[in-house]
């Protein structure tokens, strides 16, 4: 039996509580993995929340670093005592797990359980977003929202890398310092600036090649109002809310855009594309180019504050539980 957060009910974040659970010997194809360091992602507030409907119970969770402890059948290329990391489906928050093989990825030594638990789901969102869905050139803008938060961070390091231009969005002066230490050339705080109308200023009235945007309901379409014409609209998160269905022929009004809502798991669902893209990731932060900054870490079982402080937006960069 291990510890486990289980989730009966869906609703606040009262309804977590720490169970025993039986986690049972891997399948084929699969690698039982100890958790040194869970990620804590605003995707599990969704979830716990009903907003992407899951059976219940459940145990949430995404992404995760830890110890292989044990091999199912037909497992190769792992071994007991391999350090690795994985974002995977829900079932992170617990003190062990079974993981498909092929959602691993071996760690490198000089990287952290606590920094690969703030980057594997974080990070590698962020590579796909810059080198996959619009892939950053030098001299390009970009927009990103939520700059001071855990994907926003490495955006921002990561884009900057690349040679572009970057302007964030962050809520107050003290979120927006960091989102400028971070990389953003520009910052804007939204609660007290028309971020539209900063952006527009910022550039001339040029606009933005590409704005990532993981906030949701209350940035749109404000969004679309930052980007150039035949630029694109990167929707890859709701931190704020779902976005309302919308009348397509917006699209066209504001320039003939493109707009996309991927996911990483379409991303990563090729072993070839996720070792590609964890080469990458580990490659920029073992670089120093991008850093992954867990300023916070909860033990497992203060999972309900940890959450509480998550909706709050009291959270900046990654934060990790303890198992």
């Amino acid at each position: 039996m291990v510890k486990a957060v289980v989730v009966r009910e869906t609703g606040g974040p009262d309804v977590m509580r720490i169970e025993d659970v039986e986690i049972g010997a891997p399948g084929p194809g699969e690698v039982k993995v100890r958790n040194r360091a869970i990620g804590l992602n605003y995707i599990d507030t969704y979830f716990r929340a009903g907003a992407y409907k899951t059976p219940t119970p459940f145990t949430l969770g995404n992404e995760a670093a830890g110890d292989v402890v044990a091999l199912g059948e037909g497992v190769a290329g792992f071994k007991i005592g391999d350090r690795v990391g994985y974002a995977t489906t829900l079932g992170c928050y617990a003190q062990e797990r079974n993981v498909e093989a092929r959602l691993l990825v071996k760690l490198p030594d000089d990287i952290s359980y606590e920094t690969a638990a703030g980057m594997m789901l974080k990070g590698l969102t962020a590579q796909y977003l810059l080198r996959r869905t619009f892939p950053v050139k030098p001299g390009e803008t970009i927009l990103v929202h939520a700059a001071a938060g855990g994907v926003g961070q490495i955006l921002c390091q990561w884009a900057n890398a690349l040679g572009a231009v970057v302007i964030g969005t962050a809520g107050g002066a003290e979120k927006c310092a960091i989102a400028k230490a971070a990389g953003a050339h520009h910052a804007i705080d939204y609660r007290s600036e028309d971020f539209a109308a900063r952006v527009k200023e910022i550039t001339g009235g040029k606009l933005c090649d590409v704005v990532y945007d993981g906030v949701g309901k209350a940035t749109f379409p404000g969004s679309l109002d930052c980007i150039r014409p035949l630029g694109m609209f990167v929707s890859y998160g709701n931190a704020s809310g779902m976005i309302d269905a919308f009348n397509i022929t917006l699209l066209m009004q504001k320039g003939s855009l493109f707009c996309t809502r991927p996911t990483l798991y379409t991303y990563i669902a090729k072993r070839e594309d996720l070792d590609a893209m964890a080469e990458d990731l580990f490659a920029m932060v073992r670089s120093g180019k991008v850093k992954i900054p867990v300023n916070r870490s909860y033990p497992l079982a203060e999972v309900v504050a940890a959450h509480k402080a998550l909706e709050a937006r009291e959270t900046v960069g990654a934060t990790v539980l303890i198992p």
